[in-house]
């Protein structure tokens, strides 16, 4: 592990133990979120109410119905007979509803041959506007406190005032002749029908349009836990059926995901991010492209001296002096006309007063080359010594 990897590990440890201790020190927010979720102990849960069922309904079998209305009650329909195989009370509190039309109308069923159905829902499925002749209405100009009250004078006591978490809907419109006013809400002095029971067949529909007044948070909140008794004494003694919210959890937020769990708890949820923000930054640290170390190659070494020697000592082995001095004086002129661009057809005086004069070298030193140049042509046989005094020559001129 270098160096960089090394501090980057320990970055990521600190802010890691940095965030553990602001999260322990720091006491848990109030989870407002309304989800009326019979699981949930949070202020607009169900828990107390679920939990309450048996003490309301002493002598009632409390089942909860983890599936659409249609998918469970089905089941339970005698397609011989076209009636239903068991009798009881459904019950339905949520913020806004999420039963399918299908569903609807199977409740709708259910509840004409003679049982009870009871939804609290800031807004009610269509079938039971079509079919009942209802309709609300949310008025959205809400300020202050909302009182809840029953029609039964018997209940009178049982009225109670909310503050939080309100919605301004009421009925607009009931059928009169099949629908029982059972209770009011009073917003700014103005009393509106909040609760109403519609016969329908042999049994009933009782819709309520506040399901805040079943929350956590308004049941343990002074006595308001009477008025909710109050409301759900109108059901029949029989069994109950109550709609699970965690079924609609299940299907529309995915919770069958693995991450469910995780995402549930803080502290894991804070560790998945942890560990998604330690993966980003290994992945932005280490993103520059790495390879293997490049191999230091020697550049080729200039054999120029080496071929120079090589070819020396071949002449050298051969003793041939002439044709080492033709190819010396060749190379010479060669040079004197590329260097001066002067004629070298003829070696006489004028060339060596030209080249003393274009060289700058003394005119003795070019008579004395040009002297030895013409002498070893001439002569047939020369030996190793003419050969050393011209090069010598030569190089004296070149430097």
């Amino acid at each position: 592990m270098n160096k960089t990897l090394k501090f980057y590990s320990v970055v990521l440890v600190l802010i890691f133990v940095g965030i553990i201790a602001i999260e322990q020190s720091v006491p848990e927010p109030i989870d407002w979120t309304q989800t009326y979720s019979e699981k949930d102990k949070i202020p607009f849960g169900t828990f107390v109410l679920y939990n309450e069922l048996p003490n309301l309904f002493p002598e009632s079998k409390i089942r909860d119905v983890e599936v659409t209305p249609y998918e469970y009650f089905i089941d339970y329909y005698s397609f011989e007979d076209s009636t239903y195989l068991t009798t009881g009370n459904y019950i339905n509190i949520r913020q806004n509803h999420t039963i399918d039309e299908i569903s609807a109308q199977e409740l709708l069923d259910f509840a004409y041959y003679g049982n009870a159905v009871f939804l609290s829902s800031n807004n009610m499925p269509q079938a039971f506007i079509d079919s009942l002749g209802i309709r609300t209405k949310i008025d959205y100009e809400l300020e202050g406190t909302a009182e809840f009250s029953l029609a039964n004078p018997a209940f009178k006591s049982d009225s109670i005032t909310i503050e939080k978490g309100i919605s301004n809907v009421y009925f607009q419109k009931i059928d009169t002749l099949n629908s029982t006013v059972l209770g009011y809400q009073k917003f700014d002095s103005i009393n509106r029908v909040n609760f109403i029971k519609v016969a329908h067949g042999d049994g009933h529909v009782y819709l309520h349009t506040q399901p805040m007044a079943f929350t956590n948070y308004q049941l343990l909140k002074a006595d308001n836990k009477k008025y909710a008794a109050a409301v759900l004494s109108y059901l029949p003694n029989d069994s109950i059926y109550f709609d699970a919210i965690r079924k609609s959890i299940v299907r529309n937020n995915n919770l069958n995901s693995p991450l469910r769990f995780i995402f549930s708890n803080p502290a894991l949820k804070w560790a998945w991010s942890l560990a998604l923000l330690s993966l980003f930054c290994f992945m932005i640290f280490n993103a520059k492209r790495k390879q293997r170390i490049v191999q230091v190659i020697k550049p080729l070494k200039n054999t120029t001296i080496d071929f120079a020697k090589t070819i020396a000592n071949l002449y050298f082995d051969t003793q041939d002096h002439n044709n080492l001095i033709e190819k010396k004086t060749t190379y010479f002129l060669e040079y004197l006309r590329r260097t001066y661009f002067i004629n070298t057809e003829v070696l006489d005086e004028h060339f060596i007063k030209q080249l003393s004069q274009k060289s700058g070298k003394p005119i003795t030193l070019i008579k004395k080359l040009v002297d030895l140049i013409a002498h070893l042509k001439a002569k047939q046989n020369c030996n190793e010594d003419d050969l050393l005094r011209l090069n010598k020559l030569i190089e004296e001129f070149y430097n």
